[in-house]
């Protein structure tokens, strides 16, 4: 299930952000650029809808994702 970045709390959306950077490292591949930054890309991505806020009800997890990889992964259903 899609979830709009927009229905979370700011705390909730900023802590989501960092997780998913701090998992999967710079969302960008350069380790040098700071965490503000990232978080921005991040954030970015997911106004222009690039990135997406996924929540499976089956473990109550979320995750953040790019069109792109749903995509893909539809496809191998």
């Amino acid at each position: 299930m899609i979830v709009p970045y927009t229905e979370l709390l700011p705390e909730t959306l900023q802590s989501l952000i960092e997780e998913f950077i701090s998992r999967d490292g710079s969302i960008q591949g350069h380790r040098d650029t700071t965490q503000e930054s990232q978080v921005a890309a991040v954030m970015a991505q997911l106004k222009s809808g690039d990135a997406v806020i996924e929540f499976d009800p089956d473990d109550e997890t979320c995750t953040i994702s790019t069109r792109r990889k749903i995509g893909r992964s539809r496809d191998n259903i």
